[in-house]
């Protein structure tokens, strides 16, 4: 039988897993001996030595290792060896970061039942929401999530009152990166939670937008925009209008007494309350586009006004990009890419990656008008790795839908596309973004229909919602019914889509995208082949279109 000092080496050793360099381990503050112990357990058979590595030789080993200690008796080990080990989070960053993910991950196998000194619920709290911010930096949301949601197990009743600035930051944090992931069941918990507890309406302003974004992403867009207006409405700010072109001018006029140069070196939006603001304004692009299309101009100038006003905030790249793509859609390609350099720009100024994959997705989608189309398009890979880096899912699934489409478009191989589609649809069901998710569907069974294999593709209950309420959506299902009907030649079917597709024209899209190109052609090519049926004048006059 092994020596109880090497039967503890052993024990600590299976806390790290199946593996553990022998630097991290002495790196650990743990008893000086145990390295000596371990190099006994490795000439015993029990662990093995690679590189400098410590791995136990099966992983019945290392179960066994770990459980020589009772449950409740490990549960207090863990907790007071990451106390013990907090105390060294001081010095390099990086190994502040390695040594606090360990601490944290110690502490939260302890639990809040190994806590002995009641101080230490609120240590343990506070570490797990530091650690939660550095795995967010690190782009890592499924991590960081289960940081802050430890941390909020380590709350004690009324933690809202004797702990109130922790509680709001670890909700809050948790619900963005709930949002992120996709756990929606999470969310509305800790929305809930925030909205019910928090004490200043300012306070809950970050979980109501995460609610406007997860209700953006599926059948209830309506319900987000009409939240967002209210918000922004409390806030003092109004965004809604009668005539379209009297904002423009008034837009362009304010654009005019600017260079580009003093844009770019603006000075930045401080008022907390503002920045919140414009993250609402931005959202309502998102929005509004899709569904109430005549609006969108209202809250770009919004932003752009407010902007100038109150400084540049990382929403103000935004709202030069959905200005950039309202004039290309006018006819003004060439101003609206001299908006597009500008917002691109921009983004690199205001000192926040946040919205980067939005902005990269708009000022891309008028660059294909400009540039040489399979340049422009690359641009969506860095629209789709900037969204993932901010955890905004969102602008990551359409970055990859618009790229996959216009590969689509090109000709690119239907079997590659299959599985690039069905990779996309993959990640939009997995982040819980239900309208990019339809769009993907609706080009998969164009995909589908063309290779021969017909299969249909199932939507969800909360699908079909999204086909029956969103306009923009609503028209895409009919043009790619049409245009596989066009292919296949059905002429009863492809007639009964592109009626329905026209009918939508006024209600949908409110910003420039290639497919508007695409769809311009195939139209076209359907309108003539119905002219020279039915002999009726208003289809020569949409294919002239």
């Amino acid at each position: 039988e092994l020596p109880d000092k090497v039967q503890w080496a052993l024990f600590v050793l299976s806390w790290f897993g199946a593996s553990s360099e022998s630097a991290f381990v002495e790196s650990q503050g743990l008893d000086g001996n145990i390295l000596k112990n371990l190099e006994i357990a490795v000439a015993e058979g029990f662990v093995d030595k690679i590189n400098d590595q410590y791995r136990f030789a099966h992983d019945r080993i290392q179960e066994a290792a770990y459980n020589t200690i009772p449950a409740h008796r490990r549960c207090i080990i863990h907790f007071k060896y990451g106390i013990e080990l907090s105390s060294l989070l001081i010095g390099d960053e990086d190994v502040i970061a390695s040594v606090l993910f360990t601490a944290v991950n110690q502490l939260n196998l302890g639990g809040p039942p190994a806590v002995q000194d009641v101080r230490h619920y609120i240590t343990a709290a506070r570490l797990n929401l530091r650690a939660g911010m550095k795995a967010m930096e690190m782009s890592d949301y499924e991590t960081a999530f289960s940081y802050f949601d430890s941390g909020i197990s380590f709350l004690r009743k009324k933690h809202w009152q004797e702990h109130y600035t922790l509680s709001v930051e670890l909700f809050s944090l948790a619900a963005k990166c709930a949002l992120t992931i996709g756990n929606h069941t999470s969310l509305k918990f800790l929305i809930a939670e925030v909205v019910t507890k928090a004490h200043f309406f300012e306070d809950k302003l970050d979980v109501l937008y995460f609610e406007t974004c997860a209700l953006a992403y599926s059948s209830r867009l309506t319900e987000s925009i009409e939240k967002g207006l209210d918000i922004l409405s409390k806030l003092g700010i109004e965004v809604q209008g009668t005539n379209v072109e009297a904002r423009v001018q008034e837009t362009k006029d304010l654009l005019s007494s600017h260079t580009d140069d003093e844009i770019l070196n603006s000075k930045q939006m401080t008022d907390p309350t503002m920045i919140i603001a414009m993250k609402f304004l931005g959202k309502l692009e998102t929005g509004m586009t899709q569904i109430m299309p005549k609006s969108v101009p209202y809250v770009t100038f919004k932003i752009i006004e407010l902007s100038l006003t109150h400084g540049m905030s990382p929403v103000s790249p935004l709202g030069f990009a959905y200005y950039a793509s309202y004039l290309a859609k006018q006819g003004n390609i060439n101003e609206g890419y001299h908006y597009v350099k500008l917002a691109l720009s921009l983004l690199d100024k205001v000192g926040s990656r946040e919205n980067a994959g939005e902005v990269i997705f708009v000022c891309t989608q008028v660059k294909s008008y400009v540039e040489p189309l399979q340049a422009a398009l690359e641009y969506h890979h860095e629209g789709y790795a900037a969204a993932m880096a901010s955890g905004d899912s969102s602008q990551a699934a359409i970055n990859l839908l618009a790229l996959n489409s216009s590969s689509f478009f090109a000709g690119t191989n239907l079997q590659r596309m299959e599985d690039l589609f069905a990779d996309t649809v993959k990640l939009c069901e997995e982040r819980h973004q239900l309208i990019f998710m339809v769009q993907a569907q609706q080009v998969q069974r164009s995909l589908s229909k063309l290779i021969g294999t017909g299969k249909e593709p199932k939507y969800s209950s909360e699908g079909r919602d999204i086909l029956a309420s969103n306009s923009s959506v609503l028209r895409s299902y009919h043009y790619q019914t049409a245009y596989v009907s066009f292919i296949s030649r059905s002429y009863d079917d492809m007639i009964e889509n592109i009626e329905k597709y026209f009918a939508l024209q006024e209600t949908t899209w409110g910003i420039l995208f290639l497919a508007h190109a695409v769809h311009a052609f195939h139209t076209g090519l359907i309108s003539f082949w119905v002219a020279r049926k039915s002999k009726e004048q208003r289809w020569y006059q949409r294919g002239n279109q």
